[in-house]
């Protein structure tokens, strides 16, 4: 009796410490971006109001195709990152070697109807970006691809600000609760840590890795396979700057893997909680994050029992067009903001 008695209170403290822990992570998520709204009126869709709409008007409502919406703030939104280094996270002289940032989702957590939405953003998306000196001093304002704000900034905490003021600018200030940002490498740990990814290859892949040691690989289209670690990393990572549109074709890969590997994480999260930290642990030497161990543990448990499927993963549609020296994507302004109100924003009754 002693012998139980003991083994449900160590059980009883685990529990309440996790619940602690959860706790903590929910209240220092909600104090980030309190009151924060989108700026949604500079946008040529938003509606004028009609003056009994005036007279009970509230920040944080928009009007669009004779319907009001009110911004819902209990959504929580999170920037990851992928970017072009391997290996260890390492500050580096400001400048331009922060590495760009060449894969770009953000996370939608609602907590209304308990679903997670990702929108993918194509690295090329032309939008103001922010030109800094070696000294970190502001230069100058320039419309480029938004993957390269990454660059500027010291490679780890600046440089990841950097880049989510670039996409909370792209989507009319949307507040952003967290950011991530992992070198490319990481995908290798991620995958194995989850026992592979099976899919479906969207395109001809050949490999992208150049360490001799993790050899040569190459996907045909339209075969089925199991990527480990080091198959998913070329897959996520390939590109032929050659041919147009190869960074929308990479996008939509990306966005097939990250699906498959949400599927079968959530699944696993729920055989073994512990993989959370896990996977959190595996990466920390090559990520960079605002995002706490308790935060990481809240985050968790509610993506574990929200429902995602691919129709809720979003790409921002657009038009890829060749520059003077590399491609630019223009983000199609009517459609940006028809999913910004889909995904961010409710009907008022």
């Amino acid at each position: 009796m002693v012998v139980c008695c003991c083994i449900l209170a160590v059980c009883g403290i685990i529990v309440l410490s996790f619940a602690a822990v959860r706790a903590s992570g929910k209240r220092s998520l909600q104090k980030r971006e309190a009151n924060n709204l989108p700026q949604m009126e500079r946008v040529g869709a938003q509606q004028e109001q009609t003056e009994p709409e005036n007279a009970e008007w509230e920040p944080g409502w928009v009007k669009y195709e004779d319907r009001i919406y009110a911004y819902n703030e209990d959504i929580m939104t999170f920037l990851f990152m992928g970017i072009d280094k391997d290996d260890k996270v390492r500050e580096v002289a400001e400048g331009t070697d922060g590495g760009q940032a060449d894969a770009l989702f953000l996370l939608v957590l609602n907590p209304r109807n308990k679903t997670f939405q990702i929108i993918g953003i194509n690295r090329n998306a032309m939008t103001d970006i922010k030109l800094y000196d070696s000294d970190g001093a502001y230069l100058s304002t320039v419309q480029a691809q938004i993957a390269v704000q990454h660059g500027f900034g010291n490679g780890v905490e600046e440089s990841c600000e950097y880049q989510v003021e670039a996409v909370r600018n792209l989507l009319y200030n949307l507040p952003i609760h967290g950011y991530c940002a992992v070198n490319m490498d990481a995908i290798i740990t991620l995958t194995d840590l989850v026992g592979g990814i099976e899919l479906t290859s969207l395109e001809d892949v050949t490999s992208a890795i150049q360490d001799e040691t993790l050899g040569d690989y190459v996907v045909n289209e339209g075969e089925t396979v199991l990527l480990d670690g080091r198959k998913a990393y070329s897959y996520v990572r390939y590109r032929d700057i050659d041919e147009a549109g190869s960074a929308n074709r990479r996008l939509e890969r990306q966005k097939q893997f990250l699906g498959e590997w949400i599927r079968k994480t959530k699944s696993a999260v729920k055989e073994d909680f512990t993989l959370v930290l896990k996977l959190y642990n595996a990466v920390t030497a090559q990520m960079v994050t605002d995002i706490s161990v308790d935060e990481v543990v809240y985050l968790a448990g509610l993506a574990a029992d929200y429902n995602f499927n691919m129709e809720q993963f979003y790409s921002l549609q657009g038009e890829t067009v060749q520059g003077e020296e590399f491609e630019e994507f223009y983000v199609d302004e009517d459609a940006l903001y028809r999913l910004m109100i889909e995904v961010f924003y409710e009907p008022r009754e």
